[in-house]
């Protein structure tokens, strides 16, 4: 549960309080009607799902207490940098150059009609620290000062008998090496294994990020698709330059295959260069973002019904389903990793012969 869930939890229970109190209470100024319309206001359940998960240009903390972050843009007037919190939540616009506004979390040029600019709006290049990009580069120095720190223990210490946080990661890097690396890759696995335990540990940790329930900014970053889609490219990439000429060959013209079939084949594989990488993109977002609002759509029952005996049932079931989260947090990064492996390993096999 967010913060911001939190808050609409309280203004529905204060909602709920104006509903039990009614009928005992007159009111001696207002008519009945206008009472009953008050406190029926209702929960948005949509507005605060979509809410959580997208992205914003600000980093909140608790309650209405939010700290702006930089929106840097560059236009035909050149560059501007102004303050986040101009936008107000996304509510107002802010006069720079240009009337800029958020619209479907785009910022937007506005003309004096109130009308989206959409010949100004398609200049504009946004280079903002949203709460994405902000949650992203602190993810980058957790990841850094973790095996920095690891990396100077070891120095010190030796490789014998790691304790503390050195414990808990030497276990996780020798599963992919020694579960995922080696077997899949043989010789070619220390090449690779970089690549590898970055991917898995930085997935990991934007993962279990985004789970923590009071984290700062509370930012989704794993279930945005631009983050995963530069993971994949990355994994496109890598397996693509140092595809070999068998791996190629395999694509566009198959040894042993009748030429009737490699003509019909060929574009089928040249199309599953690109699948491979969607596949790994949409996986990841999906499974993140499900997860996001498959919990928070069961914790705004609550906010609907505005039940206490619904919140004894949501409560204890949220729990377990953040546990089922956190497992899917791993799941997901050691998928990610075991995929991208595989798909490097048929890239870069050597030629054995063909036997079909």
């Amino acid at each position: 549960m967010t913060i911001k869930s939190l808050k609409c939890l309280l203004v529905a229970a204060f909602s709920a309080g104006l509903v039990l109190l009614a009928p005992s209470v007159k009111a001696q100024h207002e008519p009945e009607h206008v009472k009953i319309e008050e406190s029926e206001e209702k929960i948005n359940p949509k507005e605060i799902i979509f809410e959580h998960i997208k992205d914003a240009h600000e980093w909140h903390i608790v309650g209405s207490l939010s700290v702006p972050l930089p929106v840097i843009l560059y236009t035909d007037k050149g560059f501007e940098v102004f303050s986040g919190g101009n936008f107000h939540h996304g509510h107002e616009k802010f006069q720079g150059n240009y009337l800029y506004g958020i619209e479907e979390g785009k910022i937007k040029v506005f003309g004096a009609d109130g009308k989206i600019d959409e010949e100004a709006s398609a200049k504009i290049w946004d280079f903002s620290i949203t709460k994405n990009v902000a949650s992203l580069l602190l993810s980058v120095t957790v990841l850094l000062l973790i095996f920095l720190s690891l990396g100077s223990y070891y120095k010190k210490k030796g490789v014998n008998g790691p304790r503390g946080l050195a414990g808990f990661v030497e276990p996780v890097i020798m599963t992919i090496k020694d579960d995922v690396a080696k077997p899949i890759l043989g010789d070619r696995a220390p090449k690779y294994l970089p690549f590898l335990l970055t991917v898995f540990f930085f997935i990991l940790i934007n993962n279990l990020m985004g789970l923590i329930p009071f984290f700062p900014g509370g930012a989704n970053v794993s279930g945005n698709i631009a983050f995963t889609c530069t993971l994949a490219v990355f994994t496109f990439l890598l397996v693509n330059l140092n595809g070999n000429g068998n791996y190629w060959k395999h694509i566009f013209w198959m040894p042993g295959v009748p030429v009737p079939m490699k003509i019909f084949l060929a574009p089928i594989e040249f199309i599953g260069v690109f699948t491979k990488p969607i596949s790994l993109m949409v996986r990841l977002f999906a499974n993140i973002t499900a997860g996001h609002v498959l919990i928070l759509g069961i914790v705004c029952l609550i906010f609907v019904l505005k039940s206490i005996a619904v919140a004894t049932v949501v409560v204890p079931f949220t729990l377990a389903l953040s546990m089922i989260e956190l497992l899917v947090a791993f799941i997901q990064a050691f998928i990610f990793t075991l995929l991208s492996t595989v798909y490097i390993s048929m890239a870069t096999e050597e030629h054995h012969g063909d036997h079909h």
